[in-house]
Order: C-alpha cells, then structure tokens, then sequence
C-alpha cells in the first residue's frame, strides 16, 4: 500500500462539516490546515426522515469549497465519513451521489460504534499519556459517542441518538428557555444514557470532552467565572439557571460562546447535564482531538501495517469459530485466481482486499447453522459492529459472501450485484469451489480470463479428468452465470 506525506480527513457531521489536512512524519500526524462550516444536516430532517434540500444545498455547497482544498490529493490520502444525520436520513444514497461528484473522492457511512472509535483514537493521540482509564463524551449534532478505554485502545463503545440539534429541535424549537423544558431535555438524556450506565459503571477513572459542544460548554464555564478549566458538575448548575434567567436561546450573551454554536446551545447544555448526572460525572477536562484525527491516524495506520480491518477479521474469524486452514485455502486460491485478471480489472488495488476479507469470513455463518450458512454469513457481515470497516464496506463483503454459493438468478432482481464486484463474486465462487474438498489443492497450469459479459477459464485436462466432481461442478457454475446473461465458459487445455 502506498504511503503518503500528506492525508486529509473530511467529516461530514450531522451539525457540522469538517476538513482536516495534515502532515505525516514517521508515525506522527502535524496539522496543516482545518476548515469547518455550520451545515446542521440533522435540523434538515423531517418526520418523514427525508433531508430537505435547503440542507442538502448547503452541504454540496460546502464540500465544493472543500474539494478545492483537497485538489490534486490522491485517492488513498483522503478519507470522508457521514455519521448520524445521514445514518438516519433515507435518502442520503442520492445526496451522498451528488456529493462524491462535488469532493471527487468516496463517502463512508460509519456507524455508531465505529464513530466512538475513531472519535477515541483521535481523544487518545491528543492527550497526554495516562496510565488510568478515561470516559470519552463526544457530543454532536445527531449522536453522542461514550467511550470507555485505556491507553490507544478503546474497551467499551456505545452511540447514544443525543445531539445538540436534534436536542434544540425537540425541546426548544422557539427558542423559549424555562425550568420545565430544560429539565425534559435533561430527563430525556438521562433515560438514554442509563441505558448504558450500569455497564459503564466503576471502569473509569477520567472524564473527557471533545467536539464543539464539550468545548463552547467549557470556554463559556471558564470565561464567566463557573469554573476554572474543563466542565464541572457545579459550573453546568450557574449555566443552567442563567440560561432560565434569560429565557430564550436567541439572548443568550455570553463570553465565550460562538456565533455559529448559539442555534443549538440549549441542545448541548441538556444532553451534557443529562449525561453528567447519570455517569455521575464531577469534572471533565476538554481535548483537542476527536473524530477528523481519528480518521486520519487511522487511514496512516493502514500504511504502517496496523489496519484495524484486518485486526477485525481475525477476531470474526476467532469469534465464529472459522476454519483457519479452510479459509487460508480459499483465500490463497482466490488470490491467484485474481492476480491472472489484476492487470486489466479497473480499481483493483481497492477491490483485491475485499476479496481476501470475503475468503477468510465466508464460512463464518456455519456458526449458526450449515444449511445456508452463507445466507446467515451474509447477515452477519452486513449488520454487525465491525471496526475500522465503513456500511458500504460492509455490504460489499456481504454481497460476495451471500453469492459464494447457489442460483445466481434470484439475486438478478431483488438485489442485483454491483459490476465492480461481479469479478470478485466469480472468484470467490471459483475458489470456494476448488476447495471444495477441504485439504490442500494445486490447480496446475491454468488461465483465467475476463471481459465484459464473459469471462474463461483454462485449466489442464488431465487435471479436470482427475477431479471428474468439480468438472462437474464447473459445468454446473457455467449455467448458473447464463441464468444471469453472463458468459462462463471452461476449456480444456492439452
């Protein structure tokens, strides 16, 4: 994999959007350059969870802005993540179109627990070295992130739908600030995060903050004389009654707080009191990393041969209790069966990975029952919390897990497979069929051979007479591609 001296990380929050570039210097990341815009996604969704197009508007109007920054960037040294606003929304598939147009580079939609990750890596590379274990609070416009962890490893992970925007939305749409809607709010927060506090309970010893919102709250604690760094439980307590003093989010004048963070306040406030009270939290200092420098020192950790999706497959591997040696088998046939169409296959840098993940995880369903265990597999690889890897990344493995057997022809309609990875799903097919046997396997001389509708593969015909059952099962695997208006042909070669 290639390495780069320069990486950006775009982050495209359900308050904010946010671009990060930096420089890499051995294992370290060195800020360049940060831009940030106020977008608020979340305040565009309505009840029939549709993003408006004001608010789609202004997010192509601000990642325009962005792809002139990240022009003449490579590929591989930008990673852009959606998060909870366009997680919920359902149509983000046709903005997230438009929007990779604009950037010029791919979107990933992470789900929550791969958010609280990412958000702890950032927290941790910012802070000072600890020997004790932090609580990290990330609040932002749609969800918050509460992160247990020690060290650069995070142990428990947990998204809370808790946002300053959806917050403000809900319980101070007029911007009216009393007792009673304040305490709502707080209730509301509360009754969420217990739902993870007893488990979070007595394994922390350090409460953190990051994001916008843990850093106004603090500058406006500090500034007004409410505390004297970071947020304490008693500063939030003077906070809360002046803002009922004052009663309307729109008055609120207070040193410390920024233009663009006064809409969703009140929002903030509640669902950090909320928090605070259920963790029993006292005092929490504020870092200046978070999701961007999570992004980023994990895209460099990829070239530096500590990429978490691996880290993840193995640990899938050990969980559903997969055949190492079977999948090793699987995986080294597919490799060389995609090493002989490498040459001319568009983006096979990017695709060969997925092809090697779907090998090692396509048994994993057995763990649930033989009978379509690949259906079962993949189910799991479509759903389940897996680390480092994005819900596109998911639904890819899935795809070429959930094809690795069987008719084709179902598949045609209901949910057709993306072209790009019709080459891998063959592969996979062929391979898991080779392997069929489950002891070690040569195919000799063989070659294999791809275009558009068709592909052929040559093998040895001595070979196919003394494996007379995969013959068989080849034949069988032609028809399933014709079913599909695919030409599969297999020749046998003197």
């Amino acid at each position: 994999m290639n390495e780069y001296t320069t990486l950006a990380a775009v982050d495209l929050g359900s308050n904010s959007f946010k671009l990060q570039v930096a420089r890499v210097v051995d294992d370290q990341i060195y800020p360049l350059d940060a831009l940030k815009e106020p977008v608020r996604l979340t305040a565009g969704i309505g009840a029939d969870k549709l993003l408006d197009d004001a608010s789609q508007a202004r997010g192509l109007a601000c990642l325009s802005r962005f792809s002139e920054r990240l022009r003449g960037l490579p590929q591989g040294a930008v990673r852009c993540v959606g998060t909870s606003a366009l997680r919920v929304a359902e149509n983000s598939e046709a903005f997230l179109q438009q929007a990779e147009a604009i950037l010029g580079y791919p979107i990933e939609i992470i789900a929550g627990r791969e958010e609280a990750r990412l958000v702890y890596i950032g927290v941790a590379h910012s802070l000072p070295a600890a020997e004790h274990p932090r609580l990290i609070i990330d609040i932002g416009g749609g969800s918050t992130e509460c992160v247990i962890g020690e060290g650069m490893t995070p142990q428990l992970m947990e998204s809370l739908h808790l946002g300053c925007v959806n917050f403000t939305q809900r319980f101070f749409a007029d911007g009216q600030i009393n007792k009673d809607n304040l305490a709502q709010a707080e209730i509301v927060a509360r009754s969420q995060a217990q739902t993870i506090a007893a488990s979070y309970a007595g394994k922390w010893q350090e409460a953190v903050g990051s994001s916008g919102t843990a850093r106004v709250i603090s500058d406006v604690l500090i500034q007004n004389g409410w505390a004297e760094h970071g947020i304490t439980r008693a500063g939030l307590a003077h906070l809360r009654e002046h803002m009922i003093m004052v009663g309307n989010q729109n008055k609120l004048d207070l040193a410390g707080m920024k233009a663009d963070r006064k809409p969703v306040f009140a929002g903030g406030v509640a669902v950090m009191s909320g928090i605070f009270a259920e963790f029993g939290i006292e005092q929490m200092t504020i870092a200046d990393g978070a999701l961007r420098e999570g992004v980023l020192y994990d895209l460099l950790g990829r070239f530096h041969h500590r990429d978490m999706r691996a880290a993840t497959v193995s640990q899938f591997m050990r969980r559903y209790h997969v055949d190492h040696k079977q999948a090793r088998r699987v995986a080294d046939i597919a490799s060389q069966l995609f090493k002989q169409i490498e040459p001319g296959l568009a983006a096979a840098h990017e695709l060969k990975p997925y092809l090697l993940w779907a090998a090692q995880l396509h048994e994993i369903g057995i763990s649930i029952a033989h009978s379509g265990y690949h259906k079962h597999g993949a189910y799991i690889l479509a759903h389940a919390d897996m680390p480092g890897f994005s819900q596109k990344d998911q639904a890819r493995i899935a795809t070429l897990v959930r094809t690795q057997r069987g008719g084709l022809d179902k598949l045609s309609d209901t949910a057709p497979i993306p072209a790009m990875l019709q080459p891998l799903v063959l592969i996979l097919r062929l391979a898991v069929l080779f392997c069929r046997s489950r002891s070690p396997i040569s195919l000799g001389k063989f070659i294999l051979k791809l275009n558009p509708n068709a592909a052929q593969i040559e093998l040895d015909e001595n070979w196919l007479g003394a494996n007379p059952l995969t013959a068989t099962a080849l034949a069988d695997e032609s028809r399933a591609w014709k079913q599909v208006g695919y030409k599969f042909t297999v020749l046998a070669i003197a």
